[in-house]
Order: structure tokens, then C-alpha cells, then sequence
């Protein structure tokens, strides 16, 4: 299983390439697929992980107008691809664009998959998120 951590300042090329950080290259290397996220960045998945999710997500009652909804945001924006010789992915532009992505990104480690954001609404989200001192936001999470 893929472990990723951490949080990497990376710029996309004029050609709307990244390159993936050298630690992370080693769990992708056989492929990924990349998605919208739900906070207006992208999500990063390696192709084991992502298995796990498609099943999950068919394995749910498609009369559900949720689901199928949940459905079109995940699988119509997913692209499946490789990275080339140098760790690259080229983002494609609705990708791109969906999450304002136009040079400096922060990619960062969620354990089984990768979020890539631009750098300022990152650190925007990491600021309130280390700003918010009510601990019951977290006690409640069952953790």
C-alpha cells in the first residue's frame, strides 16, 4: 500500500506538466488516475487505490440520485496516466482549470492518495484549519 506524506512546492511547466515529488514517484510509477476534488483542488489516486474506490463507489444502488451524481463528479473528470522518464504528468486543462491551476501547486500526502492545489488556496486551507481551536470539531469524528 502507497504511503504519502507531507507537502511539496512544485510549478507546472508551460506545456501543463508536474512533476510528481521523488518519493511519491516509486507508488505511481505503474500509472494513476487524477480527478476533481471537492474543495476545488485535484485528487491523485494510484491505480490499486483507486480500484478500491471505483468498487465502492459501484457497489452503491444506482436508483440513488446521489450516487449517480457522485458518479458523474468523480469518473467524468478522471483521466488515467503514466508518469514520463523525468516523474511527469500533463494535467490536462479542464483539469487545470477546475482547480485554478496555473503555475506554483502544493501537492500533499493524504496517506493513500495526493491532493494538488495551488499554492494560495493551500495555504488558505491549512491556515484555517490550524486556526480552528474547537476540538469538538474534532472529538466528534469518532477517532
Amino acid at each position: 500500500m502507497a504511503m504519502f506524506l507531507g507537502e511539496y512546492t512544485h510549478t507546472i511547466d508551460d506545456k501543463g506538466r508536474l512533476t510528481i515529488p521523488a518519493k511519491f514517484r516509486g507508488d505511481l510509477a505503474a500509472g494513476l488516475v487524477v480527478t476533481r476534488g471537492f474543495d476545488r483542488n485535484l485528487m491523485v489516486y494510484p491505480l490499486d487505490e483507486w480500484q478500491k474506490l471505483a468498487q465502492e463507489i459501484m457497489a452503491k444502488p444506482l436508483a440513488d440520485s446521489r450516487i449517480r451524481d457522485f458518479r458523474r463528479r468523480v469518473f467524468s473528470s478522471a483521466i488515467d496516466l503514466e508518469p514520463d522518464r523525468q516523474g511527469r504528468i500533463l494535467l490536462p486543462p479542464y483539469l487545470r482549470e477546475f482547480a485554478a491551476i496555473e503555475n506554483d501547486v502544493v501537492i500533499v500526502g493524504m496517506f493513500n492518495y495526493i491532493e494538488i492545489w495551488t499554492s494560495e488556496t493551500w495555504t488558505a486551507v491549512r491556515e484555517n484549519i490550524e486556526n480552528d481551536n474547537d476540538v469538538t470539531r474534532w472529538e466528534n469524528l469518532g477517532i
